[in-house]
């Protein structure tokens, strides 16, 4: 028997609620770890000196966080659910102990003022490119050359040393996270909006780790260079 569209179009919409619902939970639920173990981290001297005594250790973990990231992006079909959802974990864990530094670096107040500031910044970016009728496609391939091109520039500087350059950096990487926000919000709709509704639980989980990841990066790095740009150092 066929649905009626008035039907169907609440199905649809519904599918689509809870598509989102779950690509932001478990963006939520990876800021939230990595935030706790990064706090953690922070108030252990014997790991912050084992993390960050050692390079091999920390370049260890970024290399790891590295290959995590491509993994999920580039592999996410060819694993199941529970593992896609199991990497995504543990970067979201890795991932705080690499940026627990940032409590040594920089008051707590700032830090505090500095991500409410990154959530409002990100609430209203991912508004827009909920609500927007234009298409950011073509944003793609400019923000992705910003992408490369910061870096280029902070590998550059870790060389140079030079707090104008990190500035710069900071400020270019503050409207490029902004677009990808926006860019990527966009791209989590238009993907909810043509995964099939009878699609199985294992191919929805997927997705949603796959956009809660795109939108976890754009906040922790949005974060991290306000943070440079705003933060009060504890020296």
């Amino acid at each position: 028997m066929a649905e009626y569209p008035s039907t169907a179009k609440a199905r649809t919409e519904a599918f689509v609620n809870d598509y989102v619902r779950s690509v932001y939970n478990w963006m939520c639920i990876g800021l939230a770890l990595t935030g706790f173990v990064s706090y953690y981290v922070s108030n252990s001297q014997a790991v912050l000196n084992l993390v960050f005594g050692n390079r091999m250790v920390f370049f260890g973990l970024i290399i790891a966080e590295l290959a995590l990231v491509f993994s999920i992006s580039g592999m996410v079909n060819r694993m199941s659910a529970a593992t896609a959802t199991g990497l995504f974990v543990l970067y979201a864990g890795l991932n705080g102990v690499t940026i627990s530094i940032i409590f040594v670096a920089y008051t707590r107040a700032s830090i505090v003022s500095t991500f409410f500031i990154c959530a409002g910044t990100f609430l209203a970016c991912s508004i827009y490119g909920w609500t927007t009728k234009r298409d950011l496609t073509s944003w793609g391939g400019f923000l992705m050359m910003g992408l490369i091109g910061i870096i280029i520039a902070s590998l550059v500087n870790m060389f140079i040393q030079s707090s104008a350059v990190a500035m710069v950096v900071s400020y270019i990487g503050v409207l490029v996270f902004v677009g990808l926000t926006a860019y990527d919000t966009q791209k989590i709709k238009n993907m909810a909006l043509t995964q099939p509704a009878d699609a199985g639980a294992g191919v929805i989980r997927k997705g949603a780790i796959l956009g809660a990841l795109a939108l976890y990066l754009d906040f922790i790095n949005l974060f991290l260079m306000l943070l440079h740009i705003f933060g009060g150092s504890r020296e």
